[in-house]
C-alpha cells in the first residue's frame, strides 16, 4: 500500500477556480495562494440563509491503535458527493507540534485526504504564523509597559499571558526572560505555550467579524493590577495591531479532497487544552455554499463534541442535523485490555469488555444532547464478520444503526452506505439540548460535565482553584460556558482508565479565563499546554530532494 503522501503527490488536483465554482463563487469571492489554495471572503456570509445540514463527526476515547475520524470526515463527505449531494467538508489545520512529534498531521489518510497535504499539514497559508506573531506582539506590548514604567499597575507576578510557538517543545515550559539588567527588560517568570492553545486561536476561532475579532482581542486579561482588577488587551492599546496581523488569517482556506470535493481548512485549537473546533466562518461559509457540511472536533467525544456542541454551538447558533460516532474493533479490544501486538487476532471477550467505551459516546449523543446518531466503524481487513456483528447488536441495544467505512482503502466510495445513512438521520427531527446552562454557577457547569459526559462521580478543586474560581465569579465571569482541560486518553482525569470508567473523582488544579474567546477553562490532571517531542520525533523521517519534493511525511 502507498504512503499517504505517494497517494496526495500521485492525485491530479483540480485549480482551485473550479473548486470555487462548484460552490458558485465567483472570481470576486476568492483570493489565489497558488493553483490549489485560496481565501474565501468574509462576504459570504452575508448571503441569505441556505437549510444546509451541519453533521459533526466525532469518536471514541483515542487509542495508539487508531480511530480514523478524519478521514472518515473526508471519506463521508466524498461519499454524499458520490450519492448526488452538494457538500462542504469543514476541518481544522494541523499544527506543526504533532506534524513533527509523534501524532501525525491532519489531513485524513489513503485515499481519503484534504490536499495539497504537504502544504496543509506544513505552513499552508500561514494562519498559524500570523496567531503567534498577534500573541506575542501583545506579550511584547505588555512587558514593554512594565518597562517603560507601568502606568496601569500591572503585577507581574499575576501576570497570565504567556508566549507561544506551533511546536513541541518542552524546553519552553518555564522560563525567566528579561534578564540582563539595564535595559534589557524587567527579569520576571514566564513560559511558552504551544500556538494551538492560546486564546488568540479560540478567538480566531470564535470570532464571526474583523469587527468581532477586534472586540474580543481586547478583552483578552493579560493579568491584575496591585488592586485586583483586571489588565485587558484593550487597555495596553493592542487590540488594533493585533487585528491588522489576524485580518487575512480570519478568512477560511479552500482546498480539496482527493475526489474534488471542496474543503474548508481553517483554525486548529487542540481538543484536550482548547475547544478543539474550526473556525466559525469557516462552518458558517460552508453552511452558506452546501446542502450538507461535514465537520469534526477533535479527539473523542468527551472533549471535542462536548465543547462543539457546548461552546460552539451555543455561540454560533449552530445545530447539528446528525452526529457519527468513530470507532474501530481495534481500539475497542483495546480499551478491553487487548495490548496492542495481539489486535489482529479475534477476541470477542476484550471486545466486549472495550464497548463500553463507544456507549457512552453513543449514549451522551442521544441522550444528554438529543441528537440522532449513527456509529461508522472504520474497518480494517482483520475484523472478523463475529466482531462487526457484535458491535452492531450492543448499539442496536440504544436504537443506534452501525455503517461500515472503506474510505480509508476506497475513498468515498467506502463511504456510501455511511453516507445514505447521514441522509436519513438529517431528515430526522431533533430537539438540541445542551449538557449544562451557562448561567450556572462554574463549579455545577464542571459538575455537570464530570456526571454528565465523563460519568465520574465528583470534582476535587486545589486550593489555588478554589481562589480562582470566586476571583472569576465576583468579576462577573461565572456565567461563561466552561471548557475541560483533560488528558483524551480516558473519560477520567487519568489517562490509564480505559474504557468506561464510573465513579472517580476529577481533580481540577487550575483555572483561568479566556475573556476574550469567553470561556472559562479548567485545567485537570497533569494536562500540559505546551507538549514535548517524544524519543524519536517524526521530523528525523521527513525530507525534501533538490527539485522540492517532500517526503516521509506520512
Amino acid at each position: 500500500m502507498k504512503s499517504d503522501i505517494e497517494i496526495a503527490q500521485e492525485a491530479k488536483l483540480l485549480h482551485i477556480r473550479d473548486v470555487a465554482a462548484k460552490l458558485a463563487l465567483s472570481e470576486d469571492e476568492i483570493e489565489y495562494y497558488g493553483k490549489n489554495k485560496a481565501k474565501v471572503g468574509l462576504d459570504i456570509m452575508k448571503r441569505p440563509n441556505r437549510d444546509g445540514k451541519l453533521v459533526l463527526v466525532t469518536a471514541i476515547t483515542p487509542t495508539p491503535a487508531g480511530e480514523g475520524k478524519t478521514t472518515t470526515t473526508i471519506g463521508l463527505a466524498d461519499g454524499l458527493a458520490r450519492i448526488g449531494k452538494k457538500v462542504v467538508v469543514a476541518l481544522r489545520e494541523p499544527s506543526l507540534g504533532p506534524v513533527f512529534g509523534v501524532k501525525g498531521g491532519a489531513a485524513g489518510g489513503g485515499y481519503a485526504q484534504v490536499v495539497p497535504m504537504e502544504d496543509i499539514n506544513l505552513h499552508f497559508t500561514g494562519d498559524f504564523h500570523a496567531i503567534g506573531a498577534a500573541n506575542n506582539l501583545l506579550c511584547a506590548m505588555l512587558d514593554n509597559h512594565i518597562f517603560q514604567g507601568n502606568e496601569l499597575g500591572i503585577d507581574p507576578e499575576t501576570i497570565t499571558l504567556r508566549r507561544c510557538v506551533d511546536m513541541n517543545d518542552r524546553q519552553l515550559r518555564f522560563i525567566e526572560d528579561g534578564l540582563g539588567g539595564g535595559k534589557n527588560g524587567v527579569p520576571r517568570k514566564d513560559g511558552y505555550d504551544i500556538t494551538v492553545a492560546s486564546e488568540v486561536m479560540a478567538i480566531l476561532c470564535l470570532a464571526t467579524s474583523l469587527s468581532d475579532l477586534k472586540a474580543r482581542l481586547a478583552r483578552i486579561i493579560v493579568g491584575y493590577n496591585r488592586s485586583g482588577a483586571p489588565v485587558t488587551a484593550g487597555d495596553l492599546k493592542a487590540a488594533g495591531a493585533m487585528c491588522a496581523l489576524l485580518k487575512d488569517a480570519l478568512k477560511p482556506n479552500l482546498v480539496q479532497t482527493l475526489e474534488g470535493t471542496p474543503a474548508f481548512v481553517h483554525g486548529g485549537p487542540f481538543a484536550n487544552i482548547a475547544h478543539g473546533c474550526n473556525s466559525v466562518v469557516a462552518t458558517r461559509t460552508a453552511l452558506k455554499l452546501g446542502d450538507y457540511v461535514v465537520t469534526e472536533a477533535g479527539f473523542g467525544a468527551d472533549l471535542g463534541a462536548e465543547k462543539f456542541l457546548d461552546i460552539k454551538c451555543r455561540f454560533a447558533g449552530l445545530k447539528p442535523a446528525a452526529v457519527v460516532i468513530v470507532a474501530t474493533v481495534r481500539a475497542l479490544k483495546m480499551h478491553g485490555g487487548l495490548p496492542k501486538t495481539e489486535l489482529g487476532k479475534e477476541d470477542l471477550n476484550a471486545l466486549a469488555a472495550g464497548i463500553p467505551n463507544l456507549l457512552r459516546h453513543v449514549s451522551n449523543i442521544v441522550n444528554v444532547y438529543h441528537l440522532p446518531a449513527v456509529v461508522a466503524v472504520n474497518r480494517f481487513p482483520t475484523d472478523t464478520d463475529a466482531e462487526i456483528a457484535l458491535v452492531i447488536e450492543r448499539c442496536k441495544e440504544l436504537g443506534v444503526n452501525v455503517k461500515l467505512s472503506t474510505v480509508w482503502a476506497e475513498g468515498g466510495k467506502g463511504g456510501e452506505e455511511l453516507a445514505r445513512e447521514v441522509v436519513r438521520l438529517c431528515g430526522e427531527k431533533s430537539e438540541f439540548t445542551y449538557c449544562y446552562d451557562e448561567k450556572r454557577p462554574i463549579k455545577e457547569k464542571i459538575a455537570s460535565i464530570v456526571t454528565k459526559i465523563y460519568g465520574g462521580r465528583d470534582v476535587c478543586y486545589t486550593p489555588e482553584a478554589e481562589e480562582e474560581i470566586a476571583r472569576l465569579t465576583a468579576l462577573g465571569f461565572g456565567e461563561t460556558p466552561v471548557c475541560m482541560a483533560k488528558t483524551q486518553y480516558s473519560f477520567s482525569d487519568d489517562q490509564t482508565k480505559l474504557g468506561a470508567p464510573r465513579d472517580f473523582t476529577v481533580t481540577v488544579r487550575k483555572v483561568k479565563i479566556s475573556a476574550g474567546a469567553g470561556f472559562v477553562v479548567a485545567l485537570t490532571g497533569n494536562i500540559l499546554t505546551m507538549p514535548g517531542l517524544p524519543k524519536v520525533p517524526a521530523a528525523e523521517k521527513i525530507d525534501v530532494d533538490e527539485n522540492g519534493v517532500i517526503s516521509g511525511l506520512f
